[in-house]
């Protein structure tokens, strides 16, 4: 290996996740993989810079369920405190601004 060259991917942990079709170690696709030592260098490293987005969406899935409530309810929900007292003064302060 040439100091110039980019380094493989691989963790050794080579098991193909049969939903995406890629490598659960290092989310490799197969062709990917078996390409690796036949690629020039600006093509792996232009998969190694691909394997950052991968990684993100394996570390943060957009089908993630996310709050949709807005903001302002959501902020005055989280601000609440969670003992039976304080929820007790909240609610009174809350029917005090409504009259």
């Amino acid at each position: 290996m040439n100091f110039n060259d980019v380094p493989s991917p691989c963790i050794s942990i080579c098991k193909i996740d049969e939903p995406t079709q890629r490598c659960l170690g290092c989310e490799r696709t197969i062709d990917e993989i078996t390409r690796w030592s036949r690629m020039d260098n600006d093509s792996k490293q232009a998969v190694m810079d691909d394997l950052v987005n991968r990684r993100l969406k394996v570390a943060n899935p957009a089908d993630k369920q996310v709050d949709q409530r807005p903001s302002e309810l959501t902020s005055q929900q989280t601000s609440r405190p969670s003992s039976p007292q304080a929820s007790q003064q909240a609610s009174q302060q809350d029917e005090q601004q409504n009259d």
